[in-house]
């Protein structure tokens, strides 16, 4: 009897062979057949224990083993149990799930997972893994070290998720058999033998799997999927074809699990590509890999057999094996394959080129292409850069992994930029979403199913059942928003389906978005591009039958994903080198990369070698594009970089230099040499079509060699992001700053562009660590193209040395050069005297020949017809906005051009007469779409002047038919910008010639009002109003038109509540407070002219009062709540004599409201007979009266009937007006605390001045003499204690320290005052209050002058330690909840309660959020630069609390200036000594927003430098340091972990 496990002897010296074998199997847990290897080998006891890791190696043991039993056999010499440090799980897995493991979570070399799997090393094995090793199977240190770490990790994770390996490599065996007989090649060949010598050999192996089974039994973590492993074939090599061909199909079967092949014999049993009935199931069952071949061999003969094993390889997903059978079989046996399949692959190629480029050999036929894909494995990565030449629009990616390393994303970040979203980010206002996002400039990377680089379970990836329940509806909506004909063109766009891995079931989300977009588009703008023709096969059926669509002609399975990406990279456009180069430093060049390029979304860069190696020059192709390229800019069209270089190629045909070249060249040289600013801003005013646009083009291109040249092509960028880009593009690729020449183009946002100087200054002198020999290189030169009326009266009001100026008119020389050049294009092309834009100005701009021009082209107008109707819509439109369009569907659709396709039909055929007057031009909106204008301002004005004279057609006439036709307000045509447009036609104001106050109508408008007047302009209007139903522009327009002109206020009042009721903002109510204060400042105008008093008037006046003051409330109380300001109401204005509302300004404008009508009614109270200013003491009646001291009723006055009404009036009106003076009050003081704690912005308007004049005001009519004080004291003397607190206020008010913004203030300050300050508080609080709101503030201010205390003089014994403080704030906090109306207690809850790390504190978030809604905290601090007075620092309590005075005192030996510099740069951050002082915080950025993060707290953050976030709304892991500023916790020195 055989002794059991516990009946070992206890000295392993003693052990008998058997006794090694039992705990081979029992303790060590190794398979039977190693134990039985030791056996055979005679190993016992006292052999076992001198045994190391080589000798258990020489017996054949595979490594995996072999490091277990040496584990347990060191353990076992030790008198130690082994013990893993590892999770047990680990110890459960397989060989294959080791495999699985080492790919989809380490990220290991595919080669070193199929190496350890080789080598048998399953999880039990794994955990008994040191360095050597692994080291020892080939693996280098880095893997080695890697896949350790990672183990040690499991423990912080949860359990990963393993998936199946879906790309099976040839070398991916099962576990070895001794006892396997070993076939040789002579067998193999042997298949030609009878049937009885297969089924011999079958039942030998099935009786050697059978034991090989039983063996397993009691070892669970062997995978039930392991097989036999048969060894290569080895041998002569064979050179018969056939029996080449039966040998490599059988040794390719051979490397198929016994799963794999039982789903072969499924496909085999299946297949229907030849002619011949497919393999039975009955003859297919229980047949091993030899069987498999023979049958397969007779049925369809050898090389169809070859083609038939190659197929279905592909479909179960087997392609690495397919791929070697092709290598193995070599020339010979390629020859043999069927000519009709080598036919159709070569045909894909062709197909795919065709599908990409209708027909062509550019990509550029489509605008966009949409790319989903599902998941993909890194071998596949390799072969995607296509994606990198397509520049998808965005990528629907169904990877979780993806952007890890591996992965497609990570992949396609390497070269080109990819903003990370998810799908509910596509949802909101189209135009928000699209701004927000970045889209149309860089690519939309969606993750549609989890994202697993974030730790969060949100972004996990999930089953189909919760996919479909929790995220189907969201990725919907974003093909929803995709298949918009206004984000996406339709016919524009091409959606390919890139499956990577197989689709097996309907219930797959990939399925389900590619019905969604079958729902939302045609299908024939959908192509398939499948890795295998298995993978392909599957697809196209569930296609078939659930949605009853064929699509083998839109899809592409044949070609190998190398084969699709050499096809791609192949094909146009090739309008760029291949390498872009850029000016640097001693006059040497870099590259410009294409990822850097992508980045810089707000520039296009004008590169050295622009347009250079593009076309063959020697070609036909080039010759026609130079024709094509002259022509359009010769009619009328955009000066493009190309028209410079072929005036550069042809030396004895130059581009035609104005007068004013040499000038504009030379200022820029200048302020580059001898300007001292790093900024400089240079203006080019001239008249629109007079070439201004292309003289400031023209030397950009011949300074690209000094100057990195960009052109602005995004002004809706915020200016630092601008700024930013600028100062990156100095600096790419090169340790030293390069000079940058930035060319802004005319734009409403750019006409006074101080804004985008001083955000390019800061970044340039503070961004770049530079040497002083750097300086002159530091520099950017902005040259401000400025369309002006009167360029030359602007030119003189501006630096004659920074501005130059252009007008329509040609000196002699320039008309020289004019007829010179068109005697040129006379030899070069035909007909140039229609090249009417360049005629112009060869005419010196001849009002006559362009008036004769207008009248010929519009003789016999009629304007019943379509084309005349259009043309006149053009003219109107080209003549009062500049930039405008109508877009070619939109055209194509007027003309009812979609219901005809006849060859040849075209927009401009069908415009004729009037198409010579016309061009097209690719708008660069939406992503970029063609449309129509006329081709020069002045002949569209003449054109309008044309019609009116000889057709008696008015502007308002074209107005009211435009606003007539149905068809430009429909919904489904592309319409965005030119109903934009029409709008801006109505309602945009232009400044005034001599100034920059507006006009106050749009030019439009006011010629109408001029020649026709109210009734004609209120049509318009109205109108206009019932086309644009949900802009509140134009009613507001309207309401200002008939306040500022007809001073009609009811009807004006009417349209203004319109406008409220379509969009309630802080624009439309402040129209309504506008309306009301012009209406009081008439009647107070009026009043003051009469003799006679009428008591009514005074009641209307109060009423109307009531009405302003409500409106500019609710207007300022929406400015409050609003992140940004609207961009719609771009005509609103806070005064009828000022210009716009101030988008980066003070938003005070409600509270400056208020403050207008509350002392207009005091002017209107004190004209009063009983409130008369004039005389003293019924002053004193009007103050006390306002003060609530003394009622209406108890002021003398002579007894009348009108001083009675008046009496009566007031007395209804009296709580209103006693409430003025209190909220007076507190307007100044909340514009004080305003003032204080937000950095002033000294380009716009200074409230300051106007808030001084009115407090002004306030002081003459409320404030007491200190006489008058000191007389009423010893009147009224007070008890010592009220004596002493008052005392105390007084001295708190004295030194800035009754407020919290005060307060604050003293942290620069010496350290006895605030002592002083502390020491009151301290009184304040022993006392017993009545007054609970006085309390709540003076403990909260308490608080604060403890925490500064403590920063300046720590050792002070008024200093309350921080548990003391803690609780007081918390009992605070408790008191006031979270609607108090100061952001101060919220504040103070960052400061002390800010969790430390490794904390998690709820409530931390709830009080941010509290700060943010405080009512009395102007919100829109949001968008503007607060002041952050404490920092973060790394000690615990009060002591991790640092100043800004504390930080500076590591700089004393630095200028002011200097270290200002430092603060405004954010490079005080990089300094050591700030680094270690601060604590560095974790966080992320989600959607544009920045959050810190704590557990799984996460706390919302502002940046402190809007710049520092990358636009795009990508989701990314940052590091920040923490800033505490009145509205909130910032972000500063934010850095990306990528």
């Amino acid at each position: 009897m055989r002794r059991s496990t516990m009946e070992l002897p206890p000295s392993i010296e003693k052990w008998t062979k058997e006794d090694v074998r039992k705990w081979l199997i029992t303790v060590v847990k190794v398979h039977e057949t190693y134990a039985d290897k030791f056996c055979e080998e005679e190993v016992s006891g006292d052999s076992l224990v001198v045994f190391e890791k080589k000798d258990i190696l020489d017996m054949g043991i595979n490594h995996g083993p072999a490091v277990k039993i040496k584990l347990y056999l060191e353990s076992l010499k030790e008198e130690s149990q082994h013990e893993s440090q590892f999770p047990p799980y680990v110890k459960n897995w397989t060989k294959e799930q080791v495999n699985q493991w080492l790919l989809q979570h380490v990220r290991v070399y595919s080669k070193y997972a199929e190496r350890l799997q080789e080598e048998d090393v399953s999880g039990d094995c794994l955990v008994c893994f040191k360095k050597q090793d692994f080291l020892d199977l080939d693996l280098k240190s880095g893997p080695a070290v890697k896949i350790l770490a990672e183990l040690r990790q499991l423990y912080k994770k949860p359990e990963p998720t393993l998936q199946p390996i879906l790309h099976t490599n040839t070398d991916q065996k099962e576990s070895p058999k001794p006892t396997q007989p070993e076939m040789g090649l002579a067998q193999a060949i042997a298949i030609k033998q009878p049937d009885s010598d297969y089924k011999t050999e079958s039942k030998a192996d099935k009786m050697v799997q059978n034991e090989s089974e039983k063996a397993q039994l009691p070892f669970q973590k062997v995978s039930e999927k392991e097989g036999i492993q048969q060894p290569k074939a080895t041998g002569t090599i064979v050179t018969t074809d056939i029996p080449k061909i039966t040998v490599e199909i059988q040794k390719t079967l051979d490397n198929l699990l016994k799963d794999d092949l039982k789903i072969f014999h499924f496909y085999l049993q299946e297949y229907t590509k030849s002619k011949h009935k497919p393999i039975s199931r009955g003859k297919l069952e229980g047949k091993d890999t030899m069987d498999t071949t023979r049958l397969m061999t007779d049925h369809y003969g050898s090389k169809e057999a070859l083609q038939v094993t190659r197929d279905i390889l592909k479909e179960i997903n087997q392609q690495e094996l397919a791929r070697q059978l092709e290598k193995n079989i070599g020339p010979l046996e390629q020859k043999s394959l069927s000519k009709d399949v080598l036919k159709k692959e070569a045909n894909q190629g062709d197909k795919l080129k065709n599908l990409l480029t209708c027909g062509g050999n550019s990509l550029d036929n489509y605008n966009h292409f949409i790319v989903v894909v599902n998941k993909s494995s890194p071998e596949q990565v390799q072969y995607l850069q296509f994606l990198s030449k397509l520049k998808p629009f965005c990528v629907l990616d169904f990877d979780p992994n993806s952007v890890a390393p591996g992965g497609l994303c990570h992949s396609y970040r390497e070269s080109r930029v990819a903003n990370l979203h998810t799908p509910s980010q596509y949802q909101g206002q189209t135009d928000s979403v699209i701004k927000s996002l970045n889209l149309y400039k860089q690519t939309s990377w969606v993750f549609c199913n989890g994202r697993h680089d974030l730790d969060d379970d949100s972004n996990k990836e999930l089953d189909y059942r919760n996919w479909l329940r929790k995220s189907c509806k969201d990725v919907e909506e974003l093909v929803s928003f995709i298949s918009n004909p206004d984000v996406l063109l339709r016919g524009g766009s091409l959606i390919i389906f890139l499956l990577l891995s197989p689709v097996y079931t309907e219930k797959d989300p990939i399925f389900d978005i590619y019905k969604s977009f079958i729902k939302q588009t045609k299908e024939e703008s959908i192509i398939t591009i499948c890795d295998s023709q298995g993978m392909y096969e599957k697809w196209r059926e569930l296609v078939q039958e659930k949605c009853d669509s064929d699509i083998d002609q839109r899809s592409i399975y044949e070609l190998t994903l190398s084969e699709v990406n050499g096809t791609v990279m192949a094909l146009g456009p090739f309008n760029q080198s291949s390498e872009r180069l850029l000016p640097s430093s001693g006059s040497s060049f870099v590259v410009l990369k294409q990822k850097d390029e992508d980045l810089l979304t707000a520039l296009d860069i004008l590169c050295l070698n622009q347009c250079e190696n593009t076309i063959d020059e020697n070609s036909s192709e080039f010759d026609d594009h130079r024709i094509r390229v002259e022509e359009e800019f010769f009619k009328g069209g955009k000066v493009k970089w190309w028209n410079f270089y072929f005036c550069d190629k042809d030396k004895e045909k130059p581009f035609v230099k104005r007068d004013k070249y040499e000038n504009v060249k030379k200022m820029i040289k200048s302020q580059w040499r001898e300007s001292k600013n790093m900024c400089a801003l240079l203006n080019l005013f001239h008249h629109p079509g007079c070439g201004g646009t292309t003289l400031a083009m023209h030397v950009m291109w011949d300074l690209r060699q000094e100057f990195r040249c960009a052109v602005l092509k995004d002004n809706a960028l915020p200016k630092k992001e601008v700024a930013i880009q600028v100062s990156t593009l100095m600096k790419l690729e090169s340790e030293k700053p390069f000079p940058v020449l930035l060319f802004v183009d005319d734009s409403k946002e750019t006409e006074n562009p101080h804004e985008l100087v001083n955000c390019i200054r800061r970044a340039v002198e503070y961004g770049l660590n530079m040497n002083v020999g750097d300086a002159p290189n530091c520099k950017v030169i902005i040259l401000n193209c400025v369309r002006s009326h009167s360029p030359k009266e602007q030119y003189k009001q501006h630096n004659p040395g920074q501005s130059q100026y252009i007008i329509a008119s040609l000196t002699q020389e320039e008309q020289k050069e004019f007829e010179k050049k068109l005697k040129e294009l006379q030899e070069t092309h035909e007909k140039p005297e229609n090249f009417y834009s360049f005629m112009i100005m060869k005419s010196n701009f001849d009002k006559k020949y362009i008036k004769d021009l207008a009248r010929n082209t519009l003789e016999n107008f009629d304007n019943s017809s379509k084309k005349a109707r259009l043309f006149a819509f053009l003219a109107l439109l080209n003549t009062h906005v500049a930039e405008s369009e109508i877009s070619l569907s939109l055209c194509q659709d007027f003309l009812g051009m979609k219901m005809i396709h006849w060859r040849g039909d075209s927009v401009m055929g069908r415009m004729e007469p009037y198409s010579n007057f016309l061009i097209m031009d690719t708008v660069e909106d939406l992503g970029g779409y063609k449309g129509i204008r006329i081709l020069h301002h002045s002949i569209a004005s003449a054109c309008l002047e044309e019609l009116e004279r000889s057709y008696s057609l008015r502007v308002s006439d074209i107005t009211m038919e435009m606003l007539h036709c149905d068809l430009f307000f429909s919904v489904g045509v592309v319409k965005h910008r030119f109903m934009r447009s029409i709008q801006q036609m109505l309602i945009e104001r232009q400044r005034k010639k001599d100034g920059d106050e507006r006009e106050p109508f749009s030019p439009l408008i006011g010629t109408i009002h001029k020649d026709q007047g109210r009734k004609t302009v209120q049509e318009i209007f109205v109108k206009a109003s019932s086309r644009f139903v949900t802009s509140a522009s134009i009613p507001q327009a309207l309401a200002r038109y008939l306040y500022i002109k007809e001073s009609d206020f009811p009807e004006a009042l009417q349209w203004a509540e319109k406008a409220k009721n379509i969009k309630q903002n802080p624009y439309t109510f402040d129209t309504i407070g506008q309306i009301h204060k012009s209406n009081l400042k008439s009647n107070n105008h009026r009043e003051k002219q009469e003799t006679s008093r009428n008591p009514e008037d005074l009641n209307t006046n109060i009423q109307i009062a009531n009405n302003a003051i409500t409106a500019f409330k609710r207007a300022q109380e929406l400015a409050n709540e609003e992140d940004e300001p609207e961009t719609e109401a771009a005509d609103d204005e806070s005064d009828d004599k000022s210009e716009d509302y101030p988008r980066k300004s003070y938003n005070v404008y409600g509270y400056v409201g208020v403050l207008d009508i509350a002392f207009l009614v005091f002017e209107i109270l004190s004209r009063l007979p009983f409130f008369e200013e004039s005389d003293p003491m019924k002053k004193r009646y009007l103050q006390s009266f306002l003060k609530k001291t003394i009622k209406i009723t108890s002021v003398h006055k002579e007894d009348n009937e009108i001083n009675n009404r008046y009496v009566e009036i007031i007395k209804e009106r009296e709580q209103f007006l006693q409430s003025l003076k209190s909220e007076v009050k507190d307007i100044f003081e909340l514009l004080v605390f305003y003032f204080t704690n937000i950095k002033a912005n000294t380009s716009k308007l200074d409230f300051r001045a106007i808030v001084s004049v009115l407090f002004k005001k306030y002081v003459a009519l409320f404030c007491t003499t200190s006489e008058e004080m000191k007389n009423e004291q010893q009147c009224n003397p007070h008890l010592n204690l009220e004596i002493d607190i008052e005392e105390r206020r007084l001295f708190l008010e004295k030194n800035h320290a009754d407020t919290f913004a005060g307060i604050l203030q003293h942290l620069d300050n010496p350290a006895v005052e605030i002592e002083r300050i502390t020491e009151c508080y301290a009184f304040l609080q022993q006392q017993q209050f009545i007054n609970q709101k006085q309390k709540t503030k003076e403990t909260i201010n308490y608080i604060l002058s403890n925490i500064v205390l403590f920063l300046l003089k720590r050792k002070s014994k008024l200093v309350k330690s921080y548990r003391y403080l803690t609780d007081l704030l918390l009992k605070t906090l408790q008191e006031v909840g979270l609607q108090y109306p100061f952001p101060d207690p919220y504040y103070l809850a960052l400061l002390l309660l800010w969790p430390s790390p490794g904390q998690e504190n709820t409530a931390i978030e709830t009080y941010v959020r509290a700060i943010r809604k405080s009512k009395r905290l102007i919100l829109s601090f949001r968008i503007r630069n607060t002041i952050a007075h404490l920092y973060l620092g790394k000690e615990e309590g009060l002591k991790r609390l640092v100043s800004k005075r504390q930080l500076d005192e590591n700089f004393k030996e630095m200028r002011r200036d200097n270290l200002a510099q430092l603060w405004q740069s954010g490079d005080i951050f990089k300094n050591k000594a700030i680094i270690n002082r601060l604590h560095r915080v974790s966080g992320t950025t989600e959607q544009g927003e920045v959050f810190a993060n704590h557990g799984k707290v996460k706390i919302p953050v502002r940046p402190a430098l809007i710049a520092s976030i990358r636009s795009g709304a990508s989701t990314e892991k940052v590091s920040f340091y923490l800033g505490f500023a009145i509205n909130g916790p910032l972000a500063y020195d934010i850095q990306y972990e990528d």
